[in-house]
């Protein structure tokens, strides 16, 4: 009795474990599918027209459908559909790049497409697996169809204090309201030890925002003005710009840019040859001599705000007479200066200059006339 309760329980105890058994450790489950090895579709497809050329670009997969790494390269087919018609493949198809590549490809429009009234292109990639399967078409990126607006002719720039000036040439096509972006690369990125330098020695803990190496900046006014400010170079650097003129046009109650060409390069470098503002709201007060100190003139003035002011310089004279520097020689800092040597009875003319921290002077500023009194 005792060896069958035995057998019993350890029949039971066997018939629980095959029933749990199946989904251990070291025993196969169920037989999972074979991984088809899909690419995982693009989400970040974007599109650029530049004259008749527009370039795609997208990040590759860098896993498959199966949430598996990718360990090869892709091939990719391109194409390219126009209004609601069918989705043709470009001569770009058929290319391959890494996992997590950033891919970039560029095709010249036909001429049936580079001329004629605006209208959508829509583009879409497709990665394939090894087999040639895809998991989908990427999101659509959309161009413009059509003649692009004339280039920019006759570029050129003058640096000023407040900025660089652009100017260019007329639009010669009078079609279509055109805008002008201006394309600007730093060509002297300071390093980012020079940076840090800067910053902490000029500028405080919370130095100045790094410059981008590039920059789109779309003129504000139509391009007819025929002139333009960039108003946030930064002096001691090297700028290479070019324009293209835009025009924003709606199809199918979508607003997309057509852009032209982009212009010949112009180089600009941000010499900064410009003296500081010239100071304004200069006062003169004489003070009497009495017991306990001599007579005296005291100068205010309203303070200059640029950024890369030093100080000030004062100046003097009598009369007609020449204009002699009378504060230090090194600016100082602060829109005021005593003056006590002077004399009873005699009157003085004041000018006041406002110095950068590269040394340029600025003209003197309207002068202050003040008579000492006498005792």
């Amino acid at each position: 009795m005792r060896a069958k309760e035995r057998w019993g329980g350890s029949a039971a105890l066997l018939a629980f474990a095959a029933a749990i058994g199946l989904t251990g450790c070291g025993t196969p489950g169920a037989p999972l599918p074979p991984s088809l090895k899909l690419p995982d579709p693009v989400t970040n497809l974007a599109a650029v027209r530049t004259g008749n050329q527009v370039t795609l670009a997208w990040t590759m997969p860098r896993k498959t459908t199966d949430k598996l790494l990718i360990e090869r390269e892709v091939t990719v087919l391109v194409c390219r559909k126009e209004g609601a018609g069918v989705c043709e493949r470009l001569p770009a198809s058929g290319l391959s790049f890494a996992p997590n590549a950033k891919a970039t490809v560029t095709e010249t429009l036909p001429a049936a497409l580079a001329t004629g009234s605006p209208r959508l292109l829509t583009y879409f990639v497709e990665p394939l697996s090894p087999h040639g399967r895809s998991a989908g078409l990427s999101n659509a990126a959309r161009v413009l169809a059509g003649e692009a607006p004339a280039p920019v002719a006759g570029l050129s720039s003058l640096l000023r204090k407040d900025g660089v000036v652009f100017s260019w040439g007329p639009d010669t096509s009078a079609d279509q309201t055109t805008f002008i972006r201006l394309h600007r690369k730093l060509l002297t990125p300071p390093s980012q030890a020079g940076a840090a330098a800067k910053s902490a020695t000029q500028q405080g803990i919370l130095g100045p925002a790094k410059e981008p190496v590039e920059q789109s900046l779309l003129v504000d006014s139509p391009a007819e003005a025929d002139r333009a400010i960039d108003k946030t170079i930064r002096f001691g650097q090297t700028y290479e710009y070019r324009a293209q003129r835009v025009a924003r046009v709606t199809v199918d109650g979508q607003t997309v840019e057509l852009a032209g060409p982009l212009s010949e390069s112009i180089r600009v470098e941000a010499i900064d040859t410009f003296p500081p503002a010239v100071p304004t709201g200069l006062a003169a007060v004489a003070t009497a001599a009495d017991s306990a100190t001599g007579p005296s003139v005291d100068l205010s003035w309203l303070p200059v705000t640029e950024a890369d002011l030093a100080g000030y310089a004062v100046y003097r004279r009598e009369g007609e007479g020449e204009w002699q520097r009378i504060s230090p020689p090194k600016p100082f800092v602060g829109p005021a200066f005593h003056d006590p040597q002077v004399e009873p009875g005699r009157t003085y003319r004041y000018a006041v200059t406002a110095i950068d921290q590269l040394g340029h002077e600025s003209a003197r500023s309207v002068e202050a006339e003040e008579a000492v009194p006498n005792p």
